[in-house]
């Protein structure tokens, strides 16, 4: 059988935060991915959600760049970068550091072979609520975004790196007592084409994940149909099942629940947040792991294939009956699991091995230059 583009499935590295480098990768490869997306997140950062730093990114060299390289190409594996942080808005000194970090990722990636070896840097945008809280905030946004990364962009364009955004809206990361739950820019179809009609280069594109998509009531499929398929990247491999529960009838399916006093809700029956995160009523799951969840895989990867996409699946595992569980075996159960499921629909069949990726060139030796670390202020 043929026809199917071999994309390769690979694993991000934030479930694993608690692993060394070496010991992601022989994990990795035991579970049977293709590569590793490596989360590299700041030392000193200040999210508690995801701390993975899987990489010593601290004077990081051109001659650790080729070993690098030949460790992975060892291990018959591919990789990528990324830090997902709030880059335009929140706290002005973390702010300022997270763009700094960002500019750290690509140089290295660029010390790896930047887009010769297919590594991307991925990252989040993030959103500034003072300007939101204001009339023609969206716009002001988009406005500070292009005044932010317009330069970072460029730098990147100049090191041959692609910068890849994220489309979570990061729905829990400010506190449940604020009404919305927009909290990263380009969370939505239209912030994405807005950021690129403002930013034209090339050297920006994304990784796309449907769960986010599933829960705001939109198709995935349709998604992929509207936009610039150039642009994408990786796929982040997760899904979710929208929650049959009492208060999305309350609350509605488009908007968060809202925090209110406790007192009041008891005397009106009406449901609340638990916890920050506890908004919009899913729960992300790996498909093909633990049940059915609430989307077309087949038709999505159909999608994917008709136009032309050929890049990474990553895997990224939040399950609650996976990572969740705290143990590394359903951990690794999980992504094992997923593999599975995801094989049919992208690897052909060989009759004697069943679904089998072929393999593809190995990361060439990147013959870069050092180049010293650049910081925002300079850059700009």
């Amino acid at each position: 059988m043929s026809g199917k583009l071999n994309n390769p499935i690979w694993v991000m590295s934030s479930a694993y935060d608690k692993l060394s480098l070496d010991e992601l990768i022989n994990t990795s490869k035991r579970v049977g991915a293709q590569g590793i997306d490596l989360c590299v997140f700041r030392k000193d950062g200040t999210r508690e959600d995801h701390t993975a730093t899987h990489l010593d990114y601290e004077g990081f060299s051109a001659d650790q760049g080729k070993q690098l390289i030949a460790k992975f190409n060892e291990a018959g594996l591919g990789l990528s970068l990324g830090a997902f942080e709030n880059m335009i808005g929140g706290e002005p000194a973390e702010r300022i550091k997270n763009q700094n970090h960002l500019l750290r990722l690509i140089r290295i990636a660029h010390l790896l072979g930047g887009d010769q070896n297919d590594v991307k840097v991925g990252t989040f945008v993030g959103y500034n609520h003072e300007l939101g809280n204001q009339v023609d905030g969206f716009q002001k946004n988009l406005d500070e975004y292009k005044r932010v990364f317009e330069p970072i962009v460029k730098y990147a364009e100049d090191l041959g790196v692609t910068i890849v955004y994220e489309n979570c809206p990061m729905e829990g990361w400010r506190s449940a007592r604020y009404s919305s739950t927009y909290n990263n820019l380009p969370a939505v179809l239209a912030a994405r084409k807005l950021m690129y009609a403002l930013i034209p280069s090339k050297a920006h594109g994304e990784i796309y994940d449907p769960s986010h998509d599933i829960w705001q009531n939109t198709n995935p499929v349709d998604v992929m149909e509207q936009m610039d398929i150039s642009r994408l990247k990786r796929i982040h491999v997760k899904t979710t099942r929208n929650l049959k529960t009492k208060a999305r009838t309350e609350w509605g399916g488009m908007y968060p629940m809202q925090h209110v006093d406790q007192t009041l809700a008891d005397a009106a029956g009406v449901t609340i947040p638990s916890h920050d995160w506890d908004r919009h009523h899913y729960e992300a799951m790996l498909p093909g792991f633990g049940g059915t969840d609430h989307m077309d895989w087949n038709d999505f990867v159909a999608v994917l294939h008709r136009r032309g996409f050929s890049g990474p699946f990553e895997m990224e595992n939040e399950a609650k009956n996976s990572k969740d569980t705290g143990y590394i075996s359903a951990t690794n159960q999980g992504f094992e699991s997923c593999i599975r499921f995801l094989s049919p629909l992208l690897w052909d069949l060989d009759p004697s091995r069943g679904y089998i990726h072929q393999p593809g060139s190995e990361l060439q030796l990147s013959d870069v230059k050092d180049i010293p670390e650049v910081t925002i202020d300079r850059l700009s």
